[in-house]
């Protein structure tokens, strides 16, 4: 029995689909956002350090629990590469309390939350009608029922049953990954910790992450197929930690198994659907990360929906621009971030040992904090190739070639009028 009727349906209340959510509301539309779990924000899904530009598009910094200044890289040998700015490079967020803030703008501006419910499938009209789409929902009490929708966003992460309800393919690659929160404080409070190797973390790398009250979010990205689990990975680096500081790591308070998808996909649009965030694949390749991409590839997908729905016209041809226009933001760092890790996973752990041991010295460190940035981290790598015949040796002139072609600038951090730019936390 269809039970209501909107303009749009956004399943998943992730930071891209409440971010979509949130846009499209406040410029009049009917908007029902969705959620499968009876809380937003639960379970957590990724280690929450990000960039000032989410707290642009966030538009508060409430979410904020610490910052940091730069990072310890521990090379399969286990020798430190350490760097540090003057400034605050990055921010370690509440990721929970990130999506409760961004679902909360969503339902201030218009959009209608409904948690403990879940997408099951859609029946499509036919190409070119103009009839909406039917989605069924399925509530946790296991009562049911369906709405009409004039398009359907869909935000509901690396398994997205909206995506396979549409017919639009799935990630190159999906990384399994395993992370805990524990009472931990380790080192520097104002330094992320990167391990590298593939005896800890083969596909990608071991994190510590302090969130600033003396606990550390601890996990592992690893590629699938290696015969172990990320859980195993996970338990092989809390083991090398304990071996670090002389004593036992303590029980985690929370753990998070999740995939992280990598490798994007050829559409990410098609008659009355788009897909948003981990559901487009839309994740930084070097680090998995993707809270960032996600909310900035949202908001240009609510202008596109937005500018479609005022026509009338909800047809692939009418949404292809969604697909050009968020690539033309950040396609282009995606896919030379792809690229670069496609020569990484060929490294060896004596490979990059080398690789730290060229970046360790002293101008090259210079340029690392100088152009480093989690968003657009090809930028720094471009500048770092250009700088040092050493680091040409160890890659592929093809990948030189690759990243100093044409000088690339990261998009300004510019922060919404009257929104608080770093400095003491005003939580």
């Amino acid at each position: 029995m269809v039970t209501s009727e909107v303009d749009v349906l956004v399943v998943g209340a992730g930071p891209a689909g409440s971010t979509a959510a949130y846009h499209l509301a406040r410029r009049g539309h009917s908007v029902l956002l969705v959620e499968e779990h009876r809380a937003v924000g639960h379970p957590v899904q990724c280690a929450g350090l990000v960039s000032q530009r989410v707290l642009d598009l966030a538009g508060t910094r409430k979410m904020v629990l610490h910052e940091v200044r730069g990072a310890t890289v521990w090379s399969p040998s286990l020798r430190p590469l350490a760097f540090k700015a003057p400034e605050t490079r990055a921010f370690v967020l509440s990721r929970s309390e990130l999506d409760f803030l961004l679902a909360e703008r969503a339902a201030r501006a218009g959009a209608e939350l409904e948690t403990g419910t879940k997408f099951v499938g859609a029946e499509r009209p036919p190409a070119g009608s103009r009839e909406p789409v039917t989605a069924g929902l399925e509530r946790v009490d296991g009562t049911s029922r369906k709405v009409r929708a004039k398009l359907v966003i869909g935000a509901d992460g690396v398994a997205s049953h909206v995506a396979r309800t549409f017919r639009l393919r799935r990630p190159i690659e999906i990384l399994p990954a395993f992370e805990a929160e524990m009472p931990f404080p380790g080192g520097d409070p104002e330094q992320v910790e990167i391990y590298l190797g593939n005896a800890l973390s083969p596909g990608l790398f071991g994190w510590w992450v302090p969130d600033g009250s003396g606990r550390a979010r601890v996990g592992v990205g690893v590629r699938a197929g290696t015969g172990h689990t990320a859980k195993e990975y996970y338990e092989a680096l809390v083991r090398q930690i304990e071996k670090r500081y002389g004593h036992p790591v303590p029980p985690p308070f929370e753990m998070v198994v999740a995939g992280i998808p990598i490798g994007s996909v050829p559409r990410t649009h098609t008659d009355r659907a788009l897909l948003v965030g981990d559901a487009a694949s839309q994740v930084k390749p070097l680090s998995g990360g993707g809270i960032y991409t996600g909310m900035r590839c949202a908001e240009i997908a609510a202008g596109v929906a937005d500018e479609a729905l005022r026509a009338g016209d909800l047809s692939e041809a009418r949404l292809a621009s969604y697909d050009r226009l968020w690539r033309e933001a950040i396609g282009e760092e995606l896919e030379r971030a792809l690229y670069l890790r496609r020569i990484f996973l060929r490294l060896t752990d004596k490979e990059m040992d080398r690789l730290l041991e060229v970046l360790a010295e002293q101008e090259l460190l210079g340029s690392l904090v100088a152009f480093g940035d989690i968003d657009f981290p090809t930028i720094a790598a471009g500048k770092l190739l250009a700088q040092s015949p050493s680091l040409l040796r160890l890659f592929p002139k093809a990948l030189a070639a690759l990243l100093r072609r044409g000088e690339r600038v990261a998009p300004a951090l510019d922060a919404p009028e009257g929104l608080l730019r770093p400095g003491r936390n005003t939580r």
